[in-house]
């Protein structure tokens, strides 16, 4: 008789246990978004004001894409800033590498696939690319795939403040032209 009582609340307690995981992943504590799905309303998201419609479902005749909005904490200033990166002045562009965020492939995209009017010689076989400025023997990138690990392995940001303008200062005095005696 006890070991079937045992059971018998085991399941309601295990089954309260799941929905609550269950709703923590759809609805993290931290987070001021939450996202539930209704028949007849569509997709909203949760303020502590109420509840907003975000998305509703489109018309089945209709052939446009769905997009669902999100919102992230940025804002209208930050998404619309504008950076003046000037490739044939002194700019230079350092790619500071985050692990586990995609920055492998967004430093070779870098390299490899930006349109530039010199894009950067990448040879089969190396590591390193050769990224001038147009007309120049200067590197408009500092990162892993055209420098190298100049400023050691994985680099944060406090040591690439201080290493870069040291590495790049060399590269530009080994680059420029000796002087005639």
């Amino acid at each position: 008789m006890e070991e079937k009582f045992n059971r018998l609340i085991f399941i309601p307690i295990a089954a309260v246990l799941f929905l609550m995981i269950g709703y923590q992943y759809v609805c993290p504590a931290d987070s001021n978004t939450c996202y539930f799905r209704s028949d007849d309303k569509g997709l909203f998201q949760r303020y502590s004001s109420g509840f907003e419609l975000v998305y509703t479902e489109q018309e089945t005749d209709e052939d446009l894409p769905s997009k669902i909005t999100s919102r992230f904490n940025f804002t209208e200033r930050d998404l619309d800033r504008h950076v003046d990166f000037n490739i044939r002045g002194d700019d230079v562009m350092v790619f500071l590498h985050i692990q586990k965020t995609g920055g492998t492939t967004f430093g070779r995209h870098l390299v490899k696939n930006i349109q530039l009017e010199q894009p950067c010689d990448c040879l089969p076989g190396q590591r390193k690319c050769t990224c001038h400025r147009p007309g120049k023997a200067e590197s408009w990138l500092f990162s892993r795939f055209s420098t190298g690990w100049s400023c050691g392995l994985h680099a944060d940001w406090t040591e690439l403040t201080s290493c870069v303008p040291v590495v790049m200062n060399k590269r530009d005095k080994k680059s420029a032209p000796k002087s005639k005696r």
